[in-house]
């Protein structure tokens, strides 16, 4: 990982980690006023990402999306290499040699989108915002990212800043069951993580997000016809209802852990004895040993249901690591707040999120990670999704800053 010593210096309190001087500041002036420069290119080319359908099941749409980023990334220093999918568009990976006294850098994002064709399309300007299908999630973030690199390159170079590993995956909006594995890979000797999900409200940074797991609950039962053979046969919706109220009845407020029955079907007709019955459960929890806690729970919950004849299995359809803040990730989120200030933005820390994105990967890998770097908007996932367009320049102005300033006290050293 990073030597964080120069941040933390021996520090083992939070406290410390606060009171320590993040990097030696020197002008982005030149950069920033180029970005500013740049907002009509960076409108032109989130317009032409935008107005390509990239929903996660749409491979052709999120094919040509990948082709338009591996342009915008045509940067001096670049190498850019394609991960066919046996499902979805193909994976993104780019990486430069760096400086070679610095650990790698990781930059995450997705280029696929929650939207199907034909439901949301277009791109709209109202004033100072932009409208459209993935233009806060996470379109306007990809573009940050380009233009960064872009300004690193015309003013410098990227020899100068840490090895870069950029991932940009085809699908993120449905938690990334392909391409976690690439990822894991990719970034494997990365000391720091940098996602460009949507900005929140005040620019406010993410350091924690909950632990997600989806859960496929089957229960098995023996049918029966409900008149002539009532006694015979084992009701499998029963032994599943059961289950459910167990299952909800682990959710809990103050510890932030929720479990959510999302779907429930079975049975074949009124006046059958359901053989079969599913359901499938989203399971939330803010760390590691919570959300372990709570599997452990819910296969006890199904071991005795009470209804005999009948037995349940369970298949965990997904899983992503809770990203739980550290004194690593704490001291990247001082960092780039602090950069990210400078460059005309709010930096404050963002609540624990009850979502989970690819930094929960990065996380889990033990990789210092913050979230929620691309511009600031609102709307995602509806089709009132928007960005405040001047944020796409502030927002590259600080990962420029930090790349090139913040990263400057981060020394490689050996794991």
């Amino acid at each position: 990982m990073f030597n964080y010593s120069k941040i933390l210096r021996t520090a083992t309190s939070q406290q410390a980690v606060k009171k320590a001087p993040c990097y030696k500041y020197e002008s982005m002036d030149e950069k920033s006023l180029w970005l500013k420069s740049q907002l009509p290119e960076m409108d032109l080319a989130l317009e032409a990402l935008v107005k390509v359908n990239s929903h996660t099941s749409h491979r052709e749409g999120g094919k040509r999306v990948g082709q338009l980023l591996c342009k915008l990334l045509s940067v001096p220093g670049l190498q850019a290499e394609l991960v066919d999918s046996s499902c979805h568009a193909p994976h993104l990976i780019f990486r430069s040699e760096g400086h070679a006294e610095k650990m790698p850098v990781a930059l995450l994002g997705h280029l696929d989108t929650v939207f199907p064709q034909g439901t949301f399309e277009g791109y709209r300007a109202d004033g100072a915002r932009r409208y459209g299908p993935g233009v806060y999630d996470m379109k306007g973030g990809l573009i940050v990212m380009a233009w960064a690199l872009k300004a690193i390159a015309r003013y410098q170079s990227l020899a100068s800043v840490a090895p870069l590993r950029i991932v940009i995956v085809s699908d993120e909006e449905i938690g990334s069951p392909e391409s976690s594995a690439i990822i894991r890979q990719v970034i494997a000797d990365a000391g720091a993580c940098l996602v460009f999900e949507p900005g929140r409200a005040n620019d406010a940074i993410v350091t924690q997000r909950k632990g997600i797991g989806s859960l496929k609950v089957q229960a098995h039962g023996h049918a029966a016809h409900a008149g002539n053979a009532y006694w015979e046969g084992a009701n499998a919706i029963w032994a599943l209802a059961r289950f459910v109220e167990r299952a909800q009845s682990l959710s809990q407020r103050d510890a932030g852990v929720t479990v959510s029955v999302g779907t429930i079907f079975g049975g074949t007709a009124r006046n059958t004895v359901p053989a079969r019955a599913e359901a499938l459960l989203d399971i939330r929890a803010p760390t590691s040993e919570t959300y372990a806690d709570v599997l452990r729970q819910l296969n006890e919950a199904g071991q005795d249901i009470g209804v005999a004849g009948t037995h349940l299995t369970m298949q965990q359809l997904s899983s992503r690591a809770p990203m739980e803040k550290t004194a690593q990730s704490h001291a990247l989120y001082e960092c780039y707040a602090a950069c990210a200030k400078r460059c005309g933005l709010g930096g404050e820390e963002a609540q624990r999120q009850g979502g989970g994105s690819d930094a929960n990967t990065a996380a889990g890998m033990g990789i210092p990670a913050i979230d929620a770097l691309g511009p600031r908007g609102g709307g995602d996932h509806t089709h009132d999704e928007f960005i405040e367009v001047e944020t796409l320049a502030l927002r590259a102005a600080a990962l420029a800053e930090w790349l090139v300033h913040g990263s400057e006290t981060l020394n490689a050293s050996k794991r």
